[in-house]
């Protein structure tokens, strides 16, 4: 990739931790480990960050470091505790030699294959062992992630150099809610026609109804109204 434009995904803040938490679903506790390490961690930073003060809300997050937490929110949702995989994401980012590699296609083309191989040598404990087979399966010969897995890396949309350029947020079934870090200032937009997210939840909250929003959006009524309700939920 142009190391012009992997800078521009890896050092543009864009988010606060509070921001991954409602895109992702995930605590903000946890979300903290990932990024800063804890006791039990090796002190390696999973998520990348930019330093600010201590208590600030200032953005600190960039995009790289979303796909990053999506990525390890997936493995989150297999049912492995992070401290039984994080070894095994320190050696896959090793191996695959890469920047950041936990946001590179290589791990959804070579990582279920790096990572079988490596449970099956005799000096990896048991536990981690056991990490690694909620993660990959041995399906008709090959080896693959769980389907929970695969389905978090078929949400993102790679550029030419193996990168993310657009991520498919999952909790939305009917609207096609996506993040872009080239539109809307990088936040959560409807990819038909381009409409934020907050908009669309600013209006409600400002007691529009339903059908008005999806008429003047052009969306259907069901569509604002799941956009409703997992944006309240985030909010909250």
């Amino acid at each position: 990739m142009s190391s012009d434009r992997l800078k521009l995904k890896a050092t543009i803040p864009l988010y606060t931790i509070h921001d991954l938490g409602r895109m992702l679903n995930i605590p903000v506790s946890t979300l903290g480990q990932w990024i800063h390490g804890d006791s039990e961690s090796t002190g390696d930073v999973l998520v990348t960050h930019m330093p600010v003060k201590r208590g600030s809300r200032q953005p600190s997050i960039p995009f790289i470091g979303l796909a990053e937490a999506f990525v390890l929110a997936a493995f989150r949702r297999a049912g492995v505790p992070m401290q039984r995989i994080r070894p095994a994401l320190t050696v896959l980012a090793q191996t695959i030699g890469l920047e950041h590699a936990l946001a590179s296609r290589r791990l959804f083309t070579d990582g279920a294959e790096i990572l079988y191989d490596m449970s099956q040598q005799s000096h990896v404990g048991s536990v981690l062992r056991e990490g690694i087979q909620h993660l990959v399966i041995v399906r008709n010969g090959q080896q693959v992630f769980r389907d929970i897995v695969a389905e978090y890396l078929h949400c993102i949309t790679w550029d030419s150099d193996g990168y993310p350029e657009v991520i498919r947020l999952p909790a939305y079934s009917r609207a096609d809610v996506i993040v872009d870090m080239t539109r809307a200032f990088g936040q959560p937009i409807v990819q038909q026609h381009a409409i934020r997210v907050q908009d669309i939840l600013d209006r409600f909250v400002a007691g529009e109804d339903l059908h008005t929003i999806a008429e003047d959006y052009g969306l259907a009524q069901d569509v604002v109204e799941e956009i409703v309700r997992v944006a309240s939920r985030w909010a909250s």
